[in-house]
């Protein structure tokens, strides 16, 4: 079976469109050798996927359940190993009152209601992360979180902020 015959039977026509895995109940197959590394990268028996396509493939059909992670087809349920956050925010930009981002899985959306910032420790460090979709949250990479915080105002507390649509988030 090739890729596009796969993202054909998974239903995955076009950009942002995802499988109905919430639909999907199989019974766990097991465990597969996949890790998503800190940095947003795949790693599948050792050896980095560096296909942008193949990524996009996986991270479409990606579920979380309580605090782990599987890769689902109708059929089957691979439980694999996520470090942080399961995809990167790897680009942002203001577009009038908006914050636009794209994760590295080719997500695009609005930071907001839909996909709120939210900040939450990793390593003693407060970090910036967004609900990109189904409980799947994104982490900044080092160039959109710099990118961030150009955006960012100071409040007369001394806390940073950003703005995005009509929410303010406190990065701070």
């Amino acid at each position: 079976m090739n890729l596009s015959s796969l993202q054909q039977q998974l239903g995955l026509e076009g950009d942002n469109q995802y499988p109905p895995v919430e639909k999907w109940h199989p019974q766990l197959s097991g465990d597969m050798d996949m890790v998503i590394r800190r940095d947003g990268t795949w790693w599948h028996e050792g050896v980095q996927i560096k296909r942008e396509k193949l990524v996009r493939l996986f991270a479409s059909i990606l579920r979380k359940e309580g605090d782990e992670y599987f890769l689902l087809t109708p059929v089957e349920k691979w439980r694999i190993r996520v470090e942080d956050r399961p995809l990167l925010i790897v680009m942002i930009e203001r577009i009038n009152n908006d914050i636009r981002a794209v994760t590295n899985a080719g997500d695009m959306l609005s930071i907001g209601k839909k996909h709120p910032l939210l900040m939450s420790e990793l390593d003693g460090v407060l970090l910036p992360e967004v609900l990109v979709r189904a409980d799947l949250y994104a982490r900044f990479s080092r160039n959109a979180f710099y990118d961030l915080t150009e955006m960012a105002n100071e409040d007369s507390n001394g806390r940073y902020f950003v703005i995005s649509g009509e929410n303010k988030y406190c990065l701070s």
